[in-house]
């Protein structure tokens, strides 16, 4: 019998997973984010991370994710933080042509 990670890595289809991948990479993406648009709490990202990335990436993303923990949850996040995007960022993801 699949768990919840590999039935949502088996239908979720490569769009939906890179973008779930999209959102942990970003620092302002908090994880309540994450659990209202694919229903994964901070746990099964993390196992959805482990398993699609490669071990390098998956460590260098944790590293990250740990240092940056403060941004990665509403509650612990600064108040003038108040969106979840650059405000540079196309609604793809991308910051293309911006320096």
């Amino acid at each position: 019998m699949k768990n919840k990670i590999e039935l949502f890595i088996e239908n979720a289809g490569p769009e939906n997973i890179d973008r779930v991948i999209r959102m942990c990479w970003e620092d302002r993406t908090p994880f309540e984010a994450i659990k209202e648009q694919f229903n994964l709490t901070p746990n099964e990202v993390i196992k959805v991370m482990r398993k699609i990335l490669p071990l390098r990436d998956f460590k260098r993303w944790r590293v990250r994710a740990n240092n940056l923990g403060h941004l990665k949850h509403l509650k612990t996040r600064p108040p003038e933080i108040n969106r979840f995007k650059c405000s540079r960022q196309n609604l793809d993801g991308s910051t293309k042509g911006y320096k």
